[in-house]
């Protein structure tokens, strides 16, 4: 989440777009990322160019000779703003369209209807200054595009949260993603769990790199992402392209209709689908439909999310807190299926607060295995009360964390047996579960410690309220002859 400068910089180059012009949110999202992109593209150019020399070893770029003048360090600094416009214009916006000319890449897919809006060369160049202050590094680019996101009006009303960052990064330490992994988010949104999934593995299995196999696999048959919205499918690919992801399969799909095929095909699941959402049952497979006859989203997805994973596959998804309780027949039906046919591992309960400012659901994230043949003998619970930011609109940061501590007992869960109910995380064994009408919110298993606490006498807290009173009294006396001299 970004904070101070930063914000400030990002809010008046909206306020450029705002007053230039281009007054509609997802079209301000837009021009800006294709810059963004733009600026990026350069600077990724010039790193692996600088890597090159430093080895010694040659280096064809992605800007031939004759298109060198594309390059964000060169045309800023072009002095006349017609001459920025017009280079845009004619060159290097339908350069980065076709960028992947074959056709077949995710990028290539959803850039070849790409429209460059900024209607003039004044606006063109105070944005270009403002983005040319931008110094993002690291997580911060990926905080950027969550904020710009975050000011869409419509964010949150259809269930369309997003995901902050660090939220996303838990869930990908609790799977922990391998090299020979496929993994999925039918619902994509700008990609946030597929980009957490390659960092994740670019640092802790770094050697990857060094095999043709599974370097061919990780740019070609790793990564998938499904979304019904063109723009985000264009953030994702934009996304995915600039952190070294040559071809991910990021598709425009309905994942929850019959046009969605896909059946035990992935081994890692990681998602937040919309909430709140409801279906008319046309547009749903009907194999989803026998499992949990619902027109709720949220538990199609679960349904969704079984059938397309392989057999042994992990999922990290996030859920409203309703399908932990929900007393719908479709609600019970989800909640013993992935208990009693597969392995719920684990249970998070989070704060309300975590996806403000644009929503105050409460939320939980269910880890699950894909077994096919039951397997789900005792739940691990964690009952999260901090995320490292303030819980009201505002997001600030704070001490308060439960992040680091869920990321190393998910890691040691051998060490949770002794744990007690009235503990921040617990086991509860299936048969409890089963017993609770498979209700897997945590306010029905943890316990409350009630500590005693013993008053004084009736007669002894009368005697002192009547002392404090004649006390009061006579100081109210006191001042009113100092009053009256």
């Amino acid at each position: 989440m970004i904070t101070g400068e930063l914000k400030n910089k990002v809010d008046k180059i909206w306020e450029i777009f705002w007053t230039g012009g281009i007054t509609n949110p997802l079209e301000v999202i837009e021009q800006f990322n294709y810059l963004l992109f733009i600026k990026q593209l350069d600077e990724v150019e010039t790193r692996k160019e600088r890597d090159a020399n430093i080895l010694g070893i040659p280096y064809e770029g992605i800007f031939p000779a004759d298109c060198q003048q594309y390059r964000w360090s060169k045309f800023k600094n072009l002095g006349d703003a017609n001459d920025i416009y017009d280079l845009m214009m004619n060159g290097v916006f339908p350069f980065i369209k076709n960028l992947h000319p074959d056709g077949e890449s995710a990028y290539s897919k959803y850039m070849g209807d790409a429209i460059f809006k900024i209607p003039t060369p004044a606006l063109l160049t105070k944005v270009i200054d403002g983005i040319d202050g931008l110094n993002l590094e690291g997580d911060s680019k990926g905080d950027l595009y969550e904020y710009l996101l975050s000011k869409l009006e419509s964010a949150g009303k259809n269930g369309q949260f997003r995901t902050p960052r660090h939220i996303i990064q838990m869930m990908v330490e609790l799977v922990k993603p391998v090299p020979s992994d496929i993994i999925c988010d039918p619902a994509m949104g700008s990609a946030g769990f597929l980009m957490a999934a390659q960092q994740y593995l670019r640092k802790n299995h770094k050697d990857l790199f060094l095999n043709a196999e599974q370097r061919e696999h990780f740019n070609h048959e790793m990564f998938y992402g499904f979304d019904m919205d063109r723009t985000m499918l264009r953030i994702g690919a934009m996304n995915m392209l600039l952190h070294g992801v040559d071809d991910p399969n990021i598709e425009y799909k309905d994942s929850l209709s019959e046009m969605n095929t896909d059946k035990e095909k992935y081994s890692l699941i990681l998602a937040n689908p919309p909430f709140k959402g409801s279906l008319d049952y046309d547009g749903v497979s009907a194999d989803l439909l026998k499992v949990a006859k619902t027109k709720k989203t949220e538990l199609l997805f679960l349904v969704l999310f079984l059938r397309i994973m392989k057999i042994g596959g992990r999922a990290a998804v996030i859920v409203p807190d309703g399908v932990l309780f929900g007393s719908s027949r479709a609600h019970k039906a989800i909640r013993k299926e992935l208990i009693e046919n597969h392995k719920l591992d684990a249970v998070i309960s989070m704060p309300s607060g975590v996806f403000k400012p644009y929503a105050g659901v409460s939320t939980a994230i269910l880890l699950f295995t894909k077994t096919g043949a039951g397997g789900t003998d005792k739940v691990w619970f964690y009952d999260m009360k901090a995320d490292g930011y303030s819980l009201d609109d505002k997001r600030q940061p704070v001490q308060e964390n439960d992040i680091p501590d869920i990321i190393h007992r998910f890691k040691n869960l051998d060490q949770e047996e002794e744990r007690s109910k009235t503990d921040k995380s617990f086991f509860v064994e299936k048969e409890e579960i089963v017993s609770n009408d498979y209700d897997l919110s945590i306010n029905k298993y943890k316990e409350v410690e009630y500590i005693p606490v013993e008053y004084p006498p009736t007669e002894e807290i009368m005697a002192e309220i009547m002392k404090l009173d004649e006390q009061a009294t006579k100081e109210l006396l006191e001042l009113k002859e100092m009053l009256e001299k």
